[in-house]
């Protein structure tokens, strides 16, 4: 699996998440406040998304981990970071 799978459309992000993640919920929280558009993946029900956080973290399965769509990714972002790198 690729991230070009999950590369989302302009002015999203793709959100890698666990349900157990508690940075996870508050920056979805966050997110839906200030109206920032996401699709959120599961790494723990998606095949092959585990992977593809760990390769883009340096080995470590590490959420929230957004893709954004010019391909770059961040790991656990600020709102501030998000917003910013949205436009």
């Amino acid at each position: 699996m690729t991230s070009e799978t999950f590369t989302p459309a302009a002015g999203s992000v793709t959100m890698f998440t666990t349900s157990w993640c508690g940075y996870c919920r508050n920056l979805k929280s966050q997110m839906d406040r200030a109206g920032v558009l996401y699709t959120e993946v599961n790494i723990e029900e998606v095949d092959g998304t585990a992977e593809l956080v760990a390769a883009v973290n340096g080995g470590n399965q590490t959420v929230p981990t957004l893709l954004f769509a010019d391909g770059s990714s961040a790991t656990n972002p600020s709102l501030a970071e998000v917003q910013a790198r949205l436009g």
